[in-house]
């Protein structure tokens, strides 16, 4: 039996043992820094010296989405290398980060060709685990080099107002950090965009927010929005109106600077052109690499469809996004068989959507198609499942109900006047789905 000498010792070195062998964190904390370089644009330097016509690709959210350093920095690069013609492609969509990202770069960035991509997710991808943000952006980096290995690749970090405490202790939020595992690994440059604005705020010579009143959407035009004074009255610079998404002529342009500064350092370490094709292992063998988008027919559709015009409405609107869009009333039913890991649609949430109900492989849940910014209808994920066996064949179906939903409660309270106003807007039930994106092939 052990003496009391020896429970004593016990008792005290149990908390020393615990932290001994309790995990590291990750990511690792790393220290924020405006630009890594790592090994830089090789392949884009060198076409900038041979001149000619090249694409360059923004994959974002939001914030990528607005006319602000997307815009500008395209401008930047057509007044420094005046030899050259670059065209953009718009590849942002607000409210999404790099899980959709991951799936539609094939249809929104690859069709295009591009020279150079620049990937922007920190922010939306803020709340998401860094093991999935690994395989997010590690398909990223892994599909654009297998399609276009002379593209190359920069990542790019902004910020809001709830980021600024970690930036303020000079360490990057957990998605940058985990965003910077993957730039290590694959030696790709990246720049934290928002650091000088960190700073100035630090010093009272910025407002993260002003006025203080909030924007009512997470996409669209109502985020482009410019800034009264470049400094307030109070000398101030204002950064945003919504302490997210920047002014185009403040926050963007410290957006743009950041990236100008930037340049010269990546110049600096981009070695000589060289295709990406010999791919060195990944971090994670279950990355997102091997997706494929299908049309919704290629599944089967049973019950009240309804393909949507591509030259009007809703079919108009999305038409950039999804080769089709699909409208589906209660009792509407899409089903299929797969072989893979994971399974999602991309569809839309909206003012005037309904509840689904989702069986996969003999397991049912349900998913609402509604959220408090509903005042308008905005592109979605819809995810069915994921990590499951890959050498398996699974099931999925899913039905569209004629469920009532208490629409008033969903919405935001200041989305509420708009039900008020406008209730023929919330009254239908549908469900609007544009592509099936599969880890796997689709089974017959």
């Amino acid at each position: 039996m052990p003496s009391l000498r020896q429970l004593a010792f016990s008792l005290l070195t149990l908390p020393m043992m615990a932290l001994a062998q309790a995990p590291a964190p990750f990511p690792p904390p790393r220290k924020a820094v405006e630009c890594t370089p790592r090994a830089g644009l090789p392949n884009f330097f060198a076409k900038t010296k041979k001149g000619g016509a090249y694409r360059v690709a923004y994959l974002g959210g939001s914030i990528t989405a607005q006319p602000g350093y997307r815009v500008k920095s395209l401008a930047y690069l057509n007044k420094a290398y005046p030899n050259c013609k670059f065209t953009e492609i718009n590849a942002a969509i607000g409210g999404t980060g790099s899980d959709l990202g991951v799936l539609r770069i094939d249809h929104d960035v690859f069709v295009e060709k591009p020279d150079l991509l620049f990937v922007e997710f920190a922010v939306n991808d803020g709340g998401a685990p860094p093991a999935d943000i690994v395989k997010q952006m590690e398909g990223i980096v892994r599909k654009t080099w297998k399609n276009f290995p002379t593209c190359d690749i920069l990542f790019v970090y902004t910020f809001t107002l709830a980021l600024l405490p970690d930036l303020k202790t000079n360490y990057f939020n957990r998605s940058a950090a985990t965003m910077e595992l993957v730039a290590d690994h694959y030696g790709i440059p990246s720049i934290h965009m928002g650091l000088e604005a960190v700073r100035l705020e630090g010093e009272g010579k910025l407002l993260m927010k002003a006025p203080e009143a909030k924007l009512e959407r997470v996409s669209g035009e109502e985020l482009n929005q410019a800034s009264k004074v470049a400094v307030g009255p109070d000398g101030k610079i204002p950064f945003s109106k919504d302490g997210v998404h920047p002014y185009t002529d403040t926050g963007h342009q410290l957006y743009e600077e950041a990236i100008e500064r930037s340049v010269p350092a990546i110049v600096k370490a981009s070695g000589a052109a060289a295709p990406y094709t010999a791919l060195k292992a990944p971090m994670d063998p279950k990355n997102l690499e091997n997706t494929v988008m299908l049309t919704m027919d290629k599944a089967q559709m049973s019950g009240p469809w309804k393909k949507m015009p591509v030259d009007d409405g809703l079919g108009k609107s999305f038409s950039n996004r999804m080769d089709s869009l699909w409208k589906g009333e209660p009792g509407a039913v899409l089903s299929f068989k797969w072989r893979g890991t994971a399974a999602k649609v991309y569809d839309l949430l909206g003012p005037d959507c309904g509840s689904l109900e989702i069986t996969v492989d003999g397991k049912a849940s349900k998913s609402r198609r509604i959220d408090g910014y509903c005042t308008y209808n905005r592109l979605a994920l819809l995810g069915l499942a994921s990590g499951l066996d890959g050498a398996q064949v699974h099931e999925v179906s899913i039905k569209v109900l004629d469920e009532k939903i208490d629409k008033e409660k969903v919405l935001f309270e200041h989305n509420r006047a708009d039900l008020a106003k406008n209730p023929a807007k919330y009254e239908g039930l549908f469900w609007y789905a544009g592509a099936i994106f599969l880890v796997g092939e689709l089974v017959k």
